[in-house]
C-alpha cells in the first residue's frame, strides 16, 4: 500500500532536514489480542520494519534530505539492567546509524544526525541519570526529551499505556524531572492530544527558558467519541494554538497528520489519495500553525513510517511544497531546514 510514487517531485533541490522519523523492528513481536484493538496496529501490520535501509529507500525517493531526527519509539530497549535505563538502548542503536550515515557511505545525506530519546521524567530528579546516560550514548547527537502525554478517556482514541495517565504534564513528579532538562541543555518534544493542548500551555509558561516542540501540529481528532466533530472544534483547537505560540520558547512540527486520529478521508484510502489532496485536507491546520508560530518556529515532518499508511514518502513532502506555495523563498528555507536546523542544534 502507498509504496510506489506516481508523481513527479516538485522542487527536487530544496534542501530539507526531516526532524521526526522512526526505527524499529516489529516483525518478530506477537500482536496483542487484547481490546480495544490499537489502532497502531494497523502501523505494525503495514510497516514491521523500518531499519537504515527502508529509511534510505525513501531519503532517495527524490526529494533532497540533507539529514534527519529520529524520535523516540520504544524501539531497541536494552534487555537487562535498571528497568529506567532500558530506552538508553535506542540511543545507543540510533547512534550506531548516525554512525553508519556519517561515514558518506550511503551518501551525502546524514540519517539520525539528532537523536530524541525516552526517559520517565516522573522519576523527578533520579531521572538525571538516565538523562547522562542517554547524552553519553547519543555520540553528541542526544538532543531532548520526548514523554508522550497523549490520553483520552475513550480508548478507541489512544489505546490505554501505563505510561500515560490524564494530568501528565502537571504532575509535580513530572515537573521536577522536566527541570532536569535545562541542566543538559536538552529540549522536550510534547506529543499529545487536541483537548490536552490547555496542559502544555501551563507547562510551557512554567519552564519558559526550556525549548519545546509540538509534535503533529497538537492531533486535530476526528475519530472515537469525536467522530464527525474535526470541523466542530477546529476553533478550540486553534484557539490552543495561537495561545501556546505566545509561549516563545514552543515550536510546532507541521505534521502527523496522516494518523487515524484526525480520521482524514485520506487515511488508508484505496487508491492513494493524491499531494494535491492531502494539501487540501491539511491546509487549515498547517496555515493556521503557520500563521501563530510563523516559519521560524515551524518545521514540515515525515513521520515516518507511521504516516505511511496514508501515502509514501515522496507524496507526502510534494503535499508539503504545496502547502508551502504562498511563501517567500526565505520562509520556505526556515519551514523545510533552518527552524529545524536551529531547533535541533543541527551542523548540516
Amino acid at each position: 500500500m502507498n509504496g510506489r510514487n506516481d508523481e513527479s517531485i516538485l522542487e527536487p533541490t530544496r534542501p530539507i532536514i526531516d526532524p521526526h522519523h522512526h526505527l524499529w523492528d516489529l516483525s518478530r513481536r506477537v500482536a496483542a489480542s487484547a481490546a480495544p484493538r490499537d489502532p497502531f496496529d494497523d502501523v505494525r501490520v503495514h510497516t514491521p520494519r523500518y531499519l537504515l535501509d527502508e529509511l534510505l529507500a525513501d531519503l532517495n525517493s527524490g526529494h533532497n534530505i540533507r539529514a534527519t531526527v529520529h524520535l523516540e519509539c520504544d524501539s531497541m530497549y536494552r534487555a537487562s539492567g535498571a528497568n529506567e535505563m532500558a530506552p538508553v538502548g535506542e540511543t545507543e542503536f540510533v547512534n550506531g546509524i548516525a554512525a553508519m550515515g556519517a561515514s558518506g557511505t550511503y551518501g551525502d545525506g546524514r540519517p539520525c544526525a539528532g537523536i530524541v530519546g525516552y526517559a520517565d521524567l516522573t522519576l523527578g530528579s533520579r531521572v538525571m541519570a538516565v538523562l547522562e546516560a542517554h547524552t553519553m550514548a547519543g555520540g553528541g547527537r542526544f538532543r531532548g526529551i520526548r514523554q508522550s502525554a497523549a490520553y483520552d478517556a475513550d480508548p478507541n482514541v489512544v489505546a490505554p499505556s501505563p505510561r500515560r495517565r490524564p494530568g501528565l504534564l502537571r504532575d509535580a513528579g513530572f515537573r521536577e524531572g522536566f527541570r532536569c532538562l535545562a541542566r543538559f541543555g536538552l529540549s522536550f518534544d510534547a506529543w499529545l492530544l487536541e483537548p490536552q493542548l490547555p496542559d502544555l500551555i501551563d507547562l510551557a509558561r512554567a519552564f519558559p527558558d526550556t525549548p519545546i516542540c509540538l509534535d503533529h501540529v497538537g492531533a486535530p481528532l476526528g475519530t472515537g467519541v469525536y467522530a464527525g466533530k474535526r470541523a466542530d472544534r477546529f476553533h478550540i483547537w486553534r484557539a490552543n494554538i495561537e495561545l501556546l505560540a505566545q509561549c516563545e520558547n514552543v515550536y510546532v512540527k507541521l505534521g502527523g497528520l496522516g494518523m487515524h486520529y484526525a480520521a482524514f478521508p485520506s487515511y488508508m484510502a484505496e487508491p492513494p489519495a493524491s499531494s494535491a489532496q492531502l494539501a487540501d485536507e491539511w491546509r487549515p491546520f498547517i496555515d493556521a500553525c503557520i500563521e501563530a508560530f510563523s516559519p521560524s518556529r515551524a518545521m514540515f515532518e515525515s513521520n515516518f513510517p507511521v504516516d505511511a499508511l496514508t501515502c509514501n514518502y515522496a507524496k507526502l513532502w510534494n503535499a508539503f511544497k504545496l502547502l508551502a506555495r504562498p511563501y517567500s523563498e526565505d520562509e520556505k528555507h526556515e519551514l523545510f531546514f533552518a527552524t529545524a536546523a536551529r531547533f535541533y542544534r543541527l551542523q548540516v
